[in-house]
């Protein structure tokens, strides 16, 4: 049908009223939230300075400068309407209080380095409670323990650990700059997770504001919430503050090692072999295995893996117990180098060894594009598996992709799925990590990388977890399935994407949450929803 000038004007004139009515209702809700905190807060110029809208001249910068995955810094990208940088757990509740008064959501950000973006973009109306000011950390070596702000990061937690001790570590991720609110409340690992388990196996208290505003410990909140919030995505139940964390025991020499395997040198019967070797190792030995694509030397295109360890003792114990265990990897002692464990933690993060200042920077200047997904393995992958992965990788989209191996085994099999929210324990071999990056002059095609890491997802299928196929929340994929971001969600919903994550303990997440937050406040497309109490008075799970 041809559309007449006065009807095209007419539809000309609905979509700007229309604009106009969304623009006015977001202002509306901008001005109601901040009339609503004069209101609430007794010293409210105690917080102003600490309150950005769009109309700061700071607030771009602010919003910019967690966001790890730029993805998610394009304009088109929806935008809080507010950021609050807190400096005090008392401005906490009336943020929550204000925003339930006039229909927004809230982003809790500690970090940024969720991988889908959620503590910081929303498709509804929101606001960002920025942690940034919450990052205080307070070691007590002689009691093994630390307090540290939901805002610190792993970086500034392992700094404060090594000039208290060079015997205490705490057994969370590689990267310095992830937030511990975020990295705590999702499992979180790294090097000591096969002597150690996850970090949030070592949280032994923690301090939350739930959605009536009160300030929770340990014992207020009691075991049900204080077992749903370590594993189990904090997000979902409240504004995690603080973390009480016990630290544990390391040799003052720790001994690292990375080997690298074209397939050229065997690599493919190498990855093979790890498979049977690294998860039923000596604990005290960290092996994962990193695949690239890489030229060799005489130019052609090949796949490039790094053997990449840490092992908690000297180098004579570790060349013994790999010449008995992994001699086809050919292990000799120049390739290993003795070091503490805090300068272990700064060699694989590719940083000077010689300096701990690094580990307090939270800037991070090589922000780039990704798309991270994640599985577990419980049978090894046979050789072809393996083939077929390097296909993919040889694919032109496939140039800057990543396919990392973390074993599993030692302390991870024996700590029960139950123990904490998160489940993925025993019956492991490993958890794989597949990663796509791409440059800033690609981002107007990043479709055709996205679909390349989900295309080596569903390569992989066969050889990996099932009903259901397990994810790692850390690891935040929105491709597993997401929740409706308005209206009632259905426990059915929600169970397609929560099994993935969660198993076994995804319905006693169900229950916490109805508890602590009935109505569904603290919301995202990936968070735990309330039971539906029906008629009958049955719940609904």
């Amino acid at each position: 049908m041809k559309i007449t000038p006065t009807i095209s004007t007419l539809i000309f004139f609905l979509f700007v009223v229309f604009s106009w009515s969304c623009a006015a209702s977001a202002d509306d809700r901008v001005d109601g939230f901040l009339e609503c905190l004069k209101d609430q807060v007794d010293n409210y110029t105690s917080i102003s300075s600490l309150v950005y809208t769009p109309i700061n001249s700071s607030f771009q910068s602010v919003l910019d400068f967690s966001i790890r995955n730029r993805r998610f810094m394009s304009a088109s990208t929806p935008k809080p309407l507010v950021i609050i940088t807190p400096e005090c757990e008392d401005q906490i509740a009336p943020i929550i209080y204000c925003a339930k008064q006039n229909q927004l959501q809230i982003r809790t950000r500690s970090g940024g380095h969720d991988f889908e973006g959620r503590s910081y973009v929303s498709e509804v109306p929101f606001v960002i409670i920025d942690l940034l000011n919450f990052s205080e950390v307070t070691v007590d070596a002689e009691q093994k323990t630390a307090w540290l702000g939901a805002g610190a990061t792993i970086g500034m937690l392992y700094y404060n650990i090594a000039i208290k001790s060079s015997r205490l570590a705490f057994p969370a991720g590689f990267s310095p700059t992830v937030g511990v609110g975020g990295h705590f409340s999702g499992g979180g690992y790294g090097i000591l997770l096969r002597k150690y388990g996850m970090a949030a196996d070592h949280v032994i208290d923690a301090r939350i504001v739930d959605v009536n505003g009160n300030i929770l410990d340990r014992k207020s909140m009691g075991e049900d919430l204080f077992w749903a919030i370590r594993g189990g995505g904090g997000s979902s139940f409240g504004v995690i503050l603080a973390w009480k964390v016990g630290l544990v025991e390391v040799p003052e020499t720790v001994t690292v090692f990375t080997i690298f395997r074209d397939l050229e040198q065997n690599a493919t019967q190498l990855i093979h072999r790890w498979q049977y070797v690294a998860p039923t190792i000596d604990q005290d030995l960290f092996l994962r295995v990193i695949a690239r694509r890489n030229t060799s030397a005489d130019g052609k295109m090949t796949i490039r893996l790094s053997f990449n360890s840490v092992f908690l003792g000297g180098v004579d114990r570790l060349l013994a117990l790999m010449q008995k265990e992994f001699p086809e990897l050919g292990l000799v002692r120049d390739d290993c180098t003795e070091m503490s464990w805090i300068q272990a933690i700064l060699y694989n993060t590719g940083l000077p060894i010689d300096s701990l200042e690094p580990l307090l920077d939270r800037y991070q200047p090589d922000v780039g594009y990704y798309k991270g997904k994640s599985d577990y393995v419980q049978e090894p992958m046979p050789i072809s598996g393996f083939e077929g992965v390097w296909e993919l990788f040889y694919e032109p989209d496939g140039k800057e992709a990543e396919f990392l191996l973390t074993p599993y085994g030692g302390k991870m099999a024996e700590i029960p799925e139950s123990a904490i929210a998160f489940p993925h324990r025993a019956g492991n071999l490993y958890m794989v990590h597949h990663m796509i990056y791409w440059e800033a002059e690609q981002a107007q095609d990043e479709d055709k990388y996205i679909a390349w890491v989900r295309k080596l997802y569903n390569y992989v299928t066969p050889y990996v977890t099932k009903n259901p196929r397990g994810a790692f929340l850390c690891y935040r994929d929105l491709d597993i399935g997401v929740n409706n971001n308005e209206g009632v969600v259905t426990i059915e919903t929600a169970r397609v994407w929560g099994e993935k994550y969660f198993v076994n303990n995804f319905n006693r997440l169900v229950l916490v949450k109805t508890r602590v937050d009935p109505g569904n406040f603290f919301r995202e497309e990936q968070s735990i929803p309330p039971l539906i109490l029906r008629w009958t008075g049955k719940e609904d799970i």
